[in-house]
């Protein structure tokens, strides 16, 4: 008879024995104590804001006769609710150009510092990265005021051309000024996810492709830009949702020159309204549904492409 055998035979030294689980298979109080607080939070943040949506937005809330059952009524209308897709329009434009460029400008910035030729740069990695410490409504009242054609940098610019250079509160410019302020918030903090993806690579490889003679240039496309593809599709996704989320800025924005900036101008800002204003919650949670829904969709068809060009 094998040692194995008789081992398992005579349960000893942790082998199986009849009757009871492996120790892999047993749920383990310690395991438990570390998920716990994580699943708490997840109920109470997530999972019910999400259920009470739902469940208001089956309802209607009406001036005379209070709060009734409506079932899809309010899915229907927020389908085929004008301001609503304005909103979603204007931010998909805004992502289309916006985000492209800030994950140009924070890979350039994280290969810059990565390159190992640039003097300084742990002043320039800190440096990128301080617009993204600064609060929100601190950073855009400060571009509020720079936008400022009286007193701010902008009137000084065009005083100092002599004509109108820039002109950020109109119309055709206004979304463009709302682009600029985001970028200079988060290049720092995309930078810092591909610039951490960046030191993962062995400093073997670049040892191995410089004996082999490549250059820089060659380093970059066949080693550095490799390496950043999953972090490159996570910034993605990350600014795709926080695309969707465009609140603070054209918010703020809109009690510096409110002519520009409409109760929709945003579906964050339409629910919103909607909800405090408007005294339309159930019609606001309808709204903030459906848009949530239409962030999942574009966030997973592009990490699915994402994933299948890595493939």
């Amino acid at each position: 008879m094998s040692r194995r055998f008789r081992t398992w035979r005579s349960g000893e030294r942790g082998a199986p024995v009849p009757g009871r689980r492996p120790p892999s298979l047993r749920v383990s109080a310690a395991g438990w104590s570390f998920v716990t607080p994580f699943l708490v939070v997840f109920a109470l943040f997530i999972v019910t804001p999400l259920v009470y949506s739902l469940y208001l937005s089956l309802f209607r809330n009406q001036l005379m006769g209070g709060t009734t059952f409506a079932g899809l009524d309010n899915y229907a209308a927020a389908f085929s609710d004008p301001k609503l897709w304005d909103g979603a329009g204007r931010v998909g434009l805004f992502l289309l150009v916006q985000v492209p460029i800030m994950l140009a400008l924070s890979l350039i910035a994280a290969l810059a510092i990565d390159s190992g030729r640039l003097h300084g740069k742990e002043f320039f990695r800190v440096a990128l990265f301080l617009p993204y410490a600064v609060p929100g409504v601190v950073a855009v009242l400060m571009w509020g005021f720079m936008y400022d054609d009286r007193l701010g940098l902008t009137g000084s610019v065009n005083d100092l051309v002599g004509f109108s250079l820039i002109d950020p509160y109109t119309k055709q410019w206004i979304l463009t000024a709302i682009g600029n302020i985001v970028t200079w918030e988060f290049v720092g903090y995309n930078m810092l996810i591909l610039y951490s993806a960046l030191k993962t690579v062995p400093v073997e490889i670049y040892e191995a492709a410089s004996i082999d003679g490549a250059d820089q240039f060659r380093i970059v496309r066949s080693i550095k830009l490799p390496a950043v593809r999953g972090a490159l599709m996570i910034a993605t996704i990350f600014s795709i949702l926080g695309s969707f989320q465009l609140f603070n800025e054209p918010n703020i924005l809109k009690q510096i020159q409110p002519a520009l900036i409409s109760s929709y101008y945003t579906p964050n800002i339409y629910a919103y309204n909607l909800s405090f204003q408007g005294n339309q919650v159930s019609y606001a949670a309808t709204v903030a549904i459906v848009m949530g829904l239409v962030t999942a969709i574009i966030a997973y068809v592009v990490q699915l492409r994402g994933t299948r060009r890595e493939a």
